[in-house]
């Protein structure tokens, strides 16, 4: 007597054997006539007893769909941040001033003006001695707050000045909303007073209003800036412990940057006034390819080492390329941990069937008995409980990787929708493929054991059995 089932479990039972008929329809004029029967009456004893079959596969579904989901996520999180660190450029060196720390301190001074850092002669000489490089970016970078020229709303931001190359050097292809990027012709012949701004910036400076043409001021500088551009979300990256948020930063041409608001920084906090001299915050060099990052990096610090005091370091170098290696390991370490995780759900599916083939085995004795009497080898008895169970692994993988893939098409927009968080997902195929054939393999593998159990049972002991 077959045990009552549930709607839902008939559904998914019912969408498992579906999925199994294309395959089937290719393999079955493969085979002998002996193995079509032996699926057809495992497919047959599987509909018979819907529940007790749901539950044996339960753990292959949650398995198998667990492998390939958490693989996704994984992946996907491991992915934004390799390609967050691959947009600073794995041919990159970035070059930053660093502020001494006995300038941080201030001396106990109240008003006090700290000069540090990267200079265009510094530039000057990496663009003109290092071997093999492709390009130079010069970046002026400080905080500060911005408001539009009619408007006081503050937002609390940063000015980025820098050149046409910045958008090649960080990929920025595809990445404006509107507008337009800074080009060559807002800094010669003349510096012209234009700005691209942030989706941030955007968001809380002109909410529901078109940016473009709008003027904006920096604190304490009287110059107006006309925004030309405005660009799109762009993912926070991370370098060294900072977390550079570009979303809430200003592009303005360095010309300009250099002409109309100076290289003095003016701040207030605690009391104290005080301010900066810095003419770069960094310069990022491209070289042809990634073996020659290092050897041109020994030549910045060397000549960094040559010309800046070395008693007050006022600079430091970072390698993209370091982070990007450290990341990919990472990633790699992180598959395996994820892979023996799921690993485990799949050893505990395959203990579920072996248990419900060994009750199966149990309660069809008498079958056994009567076939064994009609003739059957034990070979047949063993291959038609194998085959038993390798039709019960095989459909609950492929229930499985569509409920996997169900999770990974579900669980981003739900998360947008309620949580406002971005889940990133990639779908790892090889964990697909790899989940699904392990699925099938434990069939095999804890269905061996049942099966020679049935096989071997007296016929005429299995004949008397009720």
């Amino acid at each position: 007597m077959s045990m009552p089932s549930t709607p839902i479990m008939t559904v998914i039972l019912g969408i498992g054997l579906l999925l199994l008929v294309p395959p089937l329809i290719w393999f079955t004029p493969l085979v002998g006539p002996k193995t079509r029967v032996s699926i057809v009456t495992a497919i047959r004893n599987l509909w018979l007893h819907k529940l007790r079959s749901f539950l044996s596969v339960l753990g292959i579904i949650i398995g198998t769909g667990a492998v390939i989901s958490l693989m996704a996520f994984g992946e996907g999180s491991m992915q934004d941040a390799v390609e967050a660190i691959k947009r600073q450029g794995a041919t990159n060196i970035i070059v930053m001033s660093v502020k001494p720390t006995e300038d941080a301190s201030g001396g106990g001074r109240r008003n006090f003006v700290a000069k540090y850092g990267l200079t265009d002669d510094d530039h000057e000489r990496f663009r003109t001695t290092i071997p093999d490089l492709v390009a130079s970016l010069p970046l002026r970078i400080f905080p500060t707050e911005i408001r539009p020229v009619l408007d006081s709303t503050p937002f609390a931001g940063r000015v980025v000045g820098t050149t046409a190359r910045y958008s090649t050097v960080f990929k920025l292809e595809g990445m404006v909303e509107a507008g337009r990027f800074i080009d060559d012709q807002d800094e010669v012949p003349v510096p012209r007073n234009v700005a691209v701004i942030g989706s941030n910036v955007a968001r809380t400076l002109f909410p529901g209003q078109e940016a473009i043409g709008k003027s904006i001021k920096f604190a304490g500088k009287d110059r107006a800036f006309i925004i030309v551009g405005v660009l799109k979300d762009r993912t926070p990256n991370t370098s060294g412990a900072e977390i550079e948020s570009y979303n809430d930063d200003v592009y303005i041409p360095l010309a300009a940057c250099r002409a109309l608001l100076g290289e003095l920084t003016i701040f207030r906090q605690s009391g104290m006034r005080g301010g900066e001299i810095v003419q770069l915050n960094q310069i990022i060099l491209t070289v042809k390819d990634d073996e020659l990052v290092r050897p041109a990096a020994e030549m910045v610090r060397a000549q960094l080492e040559m010309y800046h005091d070395r008693a007050r370091k006022d600079w430091d170098i970072k390698i993209p390329l370091d982070k990007l290696i450290e990341a990919q390991a990472t990633r790699d370490r992180y598959r395996i941990l994820l892979a023996f995780i799921a690993g485990i759900s799949l050893l505990v599916g395959g203990i579920g069937i072996m248990n419900i083939m060994l009750a199966t085995v149990t309660e069809r004795t008498r079958e056994i008995g009567i076939r064994r009497a009609l003739g059957a080898k034990r070979s047949d008895i063993t291959f038609q409980f194998l085959v038993e169970a390798l039709v019960q692994t095989t459909v609950g993988g492929l229930i499985g990787v569509a409920m996997g893939f169900a999770c990974i098409a579900a669980v981003p927009p739900v998360f947008r929708w309620l949580m406002e968080m971005r889940v990133p997902v990639a779908i790892h195929v090889p964990s697909v493929f790899i989940a699904f054939f392990v699925a099938g393999a434990r069939g095999v593998i804890f269905g061996w054991y049942p099966s020679r159990r049935a096989a071997g049972l007296d016929p005429i002991e299995a004949l008397r059995h009720e």
